[in-house]
């Protein structure tokens, strides 16, 4: 079990939507890196071993949007916990890895910090 701060990767192409969830993630009392499409989210992954949740926006530029995303991270880092938001898409959270989350934006900060603590207090009691 690793200790202290959990880490979150925010994935957000909108600069000014990314940086205020960067902010949102700090005030709820974790770490926060940034991305700004899915190739950078998944470098940045495979770079570090620590991170715990991903926070991302559905539509985005590149290779993948954030639904093909989630399920790439879901298949190669499991144990990584998955919040999905999106401004157009309303999603049925069953198109999604088990175990997301989907919030349509505007979000409320509340519903998402505490789905935040929900989930990586989920990531933190299971283990061996």
């Amino acid at each position: 079990m690793r200790y202290g701060k959990a880490v979150v990767l925010v994935v957000e192409d909108s600069t000014i939507i990314r940086m205020s969830a960067v902010d949102l993630v700090f005030s709820a009392g974790y770490e926060a890196l940034e991305a700004c499409d899915a190739d950078e989210a998944i470098r940045i992954l495979e770079s570090r071993n620590d991170i715990d949740l991903v926070f991302t926006d559905v539509q985005m530029p590149g290779t993948m949007d954030g639904i093909k995303l989630s399920h790439y991270i879901r298949d190669r880092w499991p144990p990584v916990r998955l919040i999905v938001a999106s401004g157009e898409a309303i999603l049925e959270e069953s198109n999604l890895p088990t175990g997301s989350r989907f919030f349509s934006k505007p979000y409320d900060n509340h519903a998402i910090t505490d789905a935040m603590a929900h989930l990586l207090s989920i990531g933190n009691s299971t283990g061996c």
